[in-house]
C-alpha cells in the first residue's frame, strides 16, 4: 500500500512561507551540498526547471511517482507558465475548487473530498504520494499523512504559513531520521505511531 508523505520546507519557527504564502525566501538557503542531497534522495521533488538545469531531467523518480498540491501551491508556476511542474512523475493532482479544467493535460484535478481520493490512491500500486503544499490541504489530509519530511532551514520568520492550520491535537509519531546538512539545513523524518 502507498504512503502519503508531507515532504516539507519549513523555517526553524514552523512555518512553510510568509503570510501571503509566498515561499521564494527559502531559495536564498540552498547551497550546493543540500542540492547535491535533494538530487540524490529526493530528485523527483525538484520541478522540471530544475531538472534541467541541474542536468537530471531525465533522472526516474526513488520515492514518489505521484505528487499533490493545492491550487495555491500550483499556482505560482502556472503564473510562469510552467503547466506541468512534475511531468517526470506519472501522476500529478491538484486540488482545486475553483479551477474548471485542468490546464494541462498531463494534470488532474481533484474537486471533491482529498481525504477520500488520497486513500483511494493508496490502494494502487507505485512508489509513494508526495504532498507538496500547502497549509490548508495538509489540514484537510492530516489523518491521511503517514509519513513527515520536514526540510528545516536555518531561519527564524516570526510568523507566516504555517505547515497546517489543523488545530491543536496530539498527533504522536516516531523519528525515523535525520540528516544534518553543512548549510545548517536539517532534513527529519517521521511516521505515523499506530
Amino acid at each position: 500500500m502507498r504512503k502519503l508523505t508531507y515532504f516539507i520546507a519549513t523555517t526553524v519557527d514552523g512555518f512553510i512561507g510568509a503570510p501571503d504564502g509566498d515561499g521564494d525566501f527559502f531559495y536564498a538557503q540552498v547551497d550546493q551540498e543540500f542540492t547535491e542531497y535533494l538530487k540524490a534522495e529526493y530528485p523527483e521533488t525538484i520541478a522540471a526547471p530544475g531538472r534541467d538545469h541541474l542536468g537530471i531531467a531525465d533522472l526516474p523518480p526513488k520515492r514518489f511517482d505521484a505528487v499533490l498540491m493545492g491550487r495555491r501551491t500550483y499556482e505560482p508556476g502556472l503564473k510562469a507558465g510552467v503547466t506541468s511542474p512534475y511531468g517526470h512523475l506519472p501522476e500529478q493532482y491538484v486540488v482545486s475548487r475553483s479551477l474548471a479544467t485542468p490546464p494541462d493535460p498531463q494534470v488532474r484535478l481533484i474537486n471533491g473530498d482529498p481525504a477520500a481520493r488520497v486513500r483511494e490512491l493508496k490502494t494502487r500500486d507505485g512508489l509513494g504520494i508526495w504532498l507538496c503544499g500547502g497549509a490548508d490541504l495538509a489540514t484537510q489530509l492530516i489523518d491521511e499523512i503517514d509519513e513527515f519530511v520536514v526540510k528545516t532551514y536555518p531561519v527564524f520568520a516570526g510568523t507566516g504559513m504555517p505547515m497546517s492550520r489543523a488545530g491543536f491535537g496530539v498527533r504522536p509519531l516516531e523519528l525515523t531520521g535525520v540528516t544534518a546538512l553543512g548549510g545548517g539545513q536539517t532534513v527529519s523524518t517521521y511516521v505515523r505511531k499506530g
